[in-house]
């Protein structure tokens, strides 16, 4: 798709109101995402929604940001892919470098009543999701199955490794169940075009870029470069995103004495209290770690550092994807791991989001009214969300 400058400046109004008001984590990010893109703007159905989803979950890194990428380049090219991600990052990012100035009042927000409201949108914009998705992709018994197989099983043994084994083994069950029903589709770009050659490439700058910089840290000893080095590498190796970066990044910046354990903790708490991708921490990091007048550079460089890997993987990898998902056993191996996916946000829908939103019957009726907000009066995401933010602040 040809790239205008329209079509950019709709990618960044689009993407900064959503990373203005995208709460509750990686999981809600891709229901907030699923009702603004496919459902509302309809830009891609919702089988290609779900193929990127499934993308982006198997590549280390943040899955939601990954998404965010390839929403923006689908519809602007590379220019809409760096917009988008930059919009949706910017508004917590700037947060979180704030924080790491010393604005210590925003860390004491676990138990107020606005975010609690949050969480309760969260819940009603997934449940949201999962319907809508459900309905699509898991129209037969067998996907059913394996939807349910798939929510099952990372609700008894949650974790990322699991969520990854799910989507692989619904990929395997669809491509035994369904290779004889599926005929060839026409590939966005047929044969290795100059785009593949630049995904080539570019996956080749991600793997020389994490086998170089623990030398180029090593061999210098500036902080900067090691502080780089290290967050490049935990964003690089993550699967799962969001929580699941946590003990990685303490133990790069904790044992050296960069950053006293107190600290880290602090601003991991603000970290999960503000819109858009977890990973922004890095930029408290970086801002907290440099220090001083600068400081605000180092949270830049923390940010730039944790990002790049998930940004070179996902525009490395779109291409290929475009390609191998025209195939008829592709297209087969899809239709179950899509069904899967469909089952890793009913898990998720459960826990955390259920489990630690849902404290109260008031709260079940709360997120049941946003969830009609959102499923029958068709209410956009971010007027759901800013009133379940203030229900739960004057209300709940």
């Amino acid at each position: 798709m040809p790239t205008s400058r329209s079509s950019v400046s709709e990618v960044a109004r689009i993407f900064l109101r959503l990373g203005l008001t995208s709460f509750g984590g990686p999981v809600a990010h891709l229901g907030y995402l699923h009702e603004e893109i496919v459902r509302r703007r309809q830009w891609l159905e919702e089988t290609e929604y779900a193929d990127l989803v499934a993308l982006c979950q198997f590549l280390p890194g943040p899955a939601s940001s990954q998404l965010v990428f390839a929403l923006g380049q689908r519809r602007a090219g590379l220019t809409g892919a760096l917009t988008a991600s930059l919009c949706f990052t910017l508004p917590s990012a700037v947060l979180m470098i704030a924080f790491g100035y010393g604005v210590t009042a925003l860390a004491n927000v676990g138990s107020a009543g606005w975010l609690h409201g949050l969480k309760l949108a969260a819940v009603a914009v997934v449940a949201q999701a999962v319907w809508v998705m459900a309905r699509k992709l898991c129209p037969d018994g067998p996907r059913l199955v394996l939807m349910l197989a798939a929510a099952g099983a990372l609700i008894a043994w949650p974790g990322a490794g699991v969520q990854l084994a799910v989507i692989a083994l619904g990929a395997a069950a669809g491509w035994l169940w369904f290779r004889g029903g599926v005929s060839p589709a026409t590939p966005n770009q047929p044969g290795f075009t100059r785009g593949h050659r630049w995904a080539v490439a570019t996956l080749g700058t991600f793997a020389l870029l994490l086998a170089v910089l623990p030398m180029l840290a090593a061999a210098s000893g500036l902080l900067p470069v090691r502080l780089f080095d290290s967050f490049y590498r935990a964003g690089s190796l993550v699967f799962g995103g969001g929580h699941v970066v946590l003990p990685l990044l303490r133990a790069e910046v904790v044992p050296p004495g960069w950053i006293s354990d107190g600290r880290f903790l602090a601003g991991y708490g603000l970290a999960q209290a503000v819109p858009g991708p977890l990973f922004t921490f890095a930029a408290y990091l970086g801002t907290v770690i440099l220090g001083g007048p600068w400081g605000w550079a180092g949270g830049l460089l923390g940010l730039l550092a944790i990002f790049l890997p998930a940004w070179l993987l996902i525009g490395g990898a779109l291409p290929f994807w475009s390609l191998l998902r025209s195939q008829p056993a592709a297209q087969a191996a899809l239709r179950g791991a899509n069904a899967a996916v469909v089952g890793v946000l009913l898990s998720a829908l459960y826990r955390p989001l259920w489990t630690e939103g849902i404290t109260h019957p008031r709260d079940a009726v709360a997120a049941a009214v946003a969830f009609a907000l959102l499923m029958f009066a068709r209410a956009p995401s971010w007027l759901v969300v800013l009133a379940a933010a203030a229900a739960g602040q004057w209300l709940l």
